[in-house]
This record gives structure tokens, sequence and C-alpha cells, in this order.
């Protein structure tokens, strides 16, 4: 199978895209769009669970979203770096699935591989379309960076809201698979930094930012550039529609 994909997820660990942007990935899907997430790291340096569990438990994410491709970079956990060797294991990645559009987390945030993350993510997706850049594989540079945002709330309002009405139960199902993470847990550090049961906190959340488009629930998104378009889904297919 190929793994090219419209649509990619890079996050650095394993349930921050489906923290993040797990409905938005389960709507593309449904929308006919292939679908795949990058974990940056396996978390092996997390405080509960350990590498093989979580591998385990991100496969059923990956199947309750219903994406097509889940792959991990292998780089160390809590100790990301935007160097040299980390960007050309990315541009090799990017390369390999051809992306039309990356989610990428937010670029501030306490935990420093989140904010790693961001900045490695974005320079590898330039740093993918040089030609004369070393990694091996055809040049290819994504036509749009999006940036998940937490649900905390962040110094930036979103650029947009993405309605994720008909997918929040697969959101929930894929978050529901980390149990070595969240099983009975009142918080998920940054992102639901409250002591409120955590899934209760997703809902009211989502609820929130859907009632900001009369929709049942929502995501935040934010750009770093203005663009016209109709919707999230359709850039992933469309550059004429952004």
């Amino acid at each position: 199978m190929s793994n090219g994909v419209d649509l990619l997820a890079i996050a650095a660990h394993r349930d921050d895209a489906e923290l993040t942007c797990g409905g938005t990935l389960a709507k593309a899907v449904r929308a006919g769009h292939r679908v795949g997430i990058l974990d940056l790291t396996q978390g092996e340096a997390g405080t509960r669970g350990d590498a093989a569990t979580r591998a385990a438990e991100a496969e059923r994410a990956a199947a309750a979203l219903g994406v097509h491709l889940r792959l991990n970079a292998g780089l160390p956990d809590a100790h990301l770096a935007n160097d040299e060797a980390s960007r050309a294991t990315l541009v090799g990645l990017v390369r390999a699935t051809r992306p039309r559009v990356v989610i990428l987390p937010f670029p501030m945030g306490r935990h420093p591989d989140h904010r790693v993350a961001a900045e490695l993510g974005r320079d590898a997706c330039y740093l993918a379309g040089l030609a004369k850049y070393g990694p091996p594989g055809e040049p290819h540079r994504p036509f749009k960076i999006l940036h998940a945002l937490a649900y905390r709330e962040d110094p930036v309002k979103p650029s947009f809201v993405v309605d994720i009405s008909e997918t929040f139960e697969a959101k929930m199902r894929a978050i529901r698979c980390y149990a070595s993470q969240f099983s009975g847990a009142k918080a998920a550090g940054e992102i639901h930094p409250t002591g409120q049961d955590l899934y209760e906190l997703i809902h009211v959340q989502s609820a929130h930012y859907g009632s900001l488009i009369r929709s049942r629930t929502a995501s935040r998104t934010s750009v770093t550039r203005r663009w016209k378009w109709k919707t999230c889904c359709s850039l992933a297919c469309n550059p004429c529609s952004r």
C-alpha cells in the first residue's frame, strides 16, 4: 500500500494527535482523503506506561480514527531537538508520505517537545522541497501547514474551528485507547490542565468551540497566513480553495 497521504498530523507523542485534532483527522477520512499520523517519539520517557504499551495503544487509536497510516520517527522522547539529524529524518518521512496538508502542534507550550515538534516540523516541511537537500526521496513541500491548538487558552485565538460533531465519538474512542495515560486521569498536562474528569472536560471544551459555529462540537486550528478556502478538508485536495 502506498504511504502517500493527503493530510498528515505530526505530533511529539503518541496520543497528542488524538487529543488535539483527532476529530478533524476522522472527518477527513470520512470525506475520502488519505490521512496519516507521524509520532516523533515513542513516549519512552513518559511518567505513565512504556513505549511498547503506547505503541499498541496507538495502533488501536489509529484504527478508531480510521487513518490509513501511522509512522514513528523514533526520535528521543523529552529530548526532541531541531538539529540536522532530526530534520533529515523528518524530511525523509515527509518526502515518503507527500502530504498536501500538515497539522503541527501549536508552537507555544509548556512541554518542550511540543514546542520543538512545531519548529522541527515546520522546518522539515520547507527543507523537504529543496531538490539539493540531502535525504533521499523526490523533493516535496506540503501545500499548507496548520497548527492544532491545545485545549488550554493559548495566547492566540483560532483562525478557524472545524465542526467535528459527526466524528466526536470516534475521537473519544481513540483517546480512550490510551488507558496507560488517561485511565482515571483528572487532567492531561497542558492539554487539559484542570482537575475535571478528562473525558468530561474534552466534551465541554469541544462543545464550547462548537457553539461558536452553531455545531455540537468543534476543534481549534491556527494558520500562519490568511487564505480563502471552503473547508479544512477541501484544502487537502484542492489548492484553489485556499
